[in-house]
């Protein structure tokens, strides 16, 4: 289903604006869900055909991994498709906080990795053809075995995606982050570790950040609109509701799985 939502700013908020000629599709964290991946590609596909901005600009928010039905399948799809007849279309893809725990993983971090496991990293695992076997196993021999078969199980073109994650995208009067930023902070100032992992400090905040921040990784049963940020991570893996905010000129619309 998809739905067109024409969402009122609070107060006088002056009205954050795309780049000229820009289309912005910005989709919330997937988290395994590839059936509702494919049906919200399908449905920016069928977007693009509606609007005759001649720059076309999608954006993943990150948490691509872990949870859902298969996030091996979700990261191919990220890196493969692209919208029909809009092949020109740019794609910017975001590390979400649990791409963080998986690289620090793989790069030796146990505790990295007993965190992600915490947070259902092992269905990231399972999704890459890894038996986790005991999966209470936290003792440092388990977790140095797990992370030697997740790291002969990954795809070496996963890896590049995953390596070459950023944390933070701007468009206009727009900034994309997974998380959040820490209120107070220069944005050429702002931590990676705050862009993918801040919560409350950032969402509690009533601070004119110079741009509005759309952001996924905290969950919420529908998009979250504020004067200075727009949430969209309605917790796809549970709920099946997969949300995409397209953004042109001062139009705000939300297409939803």
């Amino acid at each position: 289903m998809r739905r067109a939502l024409h969402m009122p700013l609070e107060g006088n908020a002056p009205l954050a604006r795309t780049p000229d000629d820009t289309v912005i599709y910005a989709i919330g964290d997937i988290h395994g869900r590839c059936d509702l991946l494919e049906k919200i590609q399908r449905s920016i596909s069928g977007h693009i055909r509606l609007y005759p901005a001649g720059r076309k600009v999608i954006v993943y928010l990150g948490d691509y991994l872990d949870r859902g039905i298969n996030s091996r399948r979700v990261v191919d799809m990220v890196r493969e498709w692209r919208p029909v007849d809009c092949s020109a279309a740019e794609i910017v893809t975001l590390k979400g906080n649990h791409e963080d725990l998986a690289l620090r993983y793989l790069d030796g971090e146990i505790d990295a990795g007993r965190h992600w496991f915490d947070f259902d990293g092992l269905d990231g695992l399972d999704h890459y053809g890894v038996d986790s076997n005991d999966r209470s196993a936290r003792d440092d021999e388990t977790m140095k075995i797990m992370r030697n078969r997740f790291a002969a199980a990954l795809p070496d073109e996963h890896l590049k995606f995953l390596l070459g994650l950023k944390t933070s995208h701007r468009e206009g009067d727009y900034l994309f982050v997974h998380a959040g930023i820490r209120p107070g902070v220069a944005l050429d100032e702002q931590s990676d570790s705050d862009m993918m992992w801040i919560r409350d400090l950032f969402l509690e905040s009533d601070n004119n950040h110079g741009v509005t921040v759309v952001h996924g990784h905290t969950i919420a049963n529908k998009p979250q609109i504020r004067h200075n940020r727009i949430g969209i991570d309605t917790g796809a893996y549970a709920s099946g509701i997969l949300t995409c905010l397209m953004l042109e000129g001062t139009e705000r619309t939300f297409l939803h799985t």
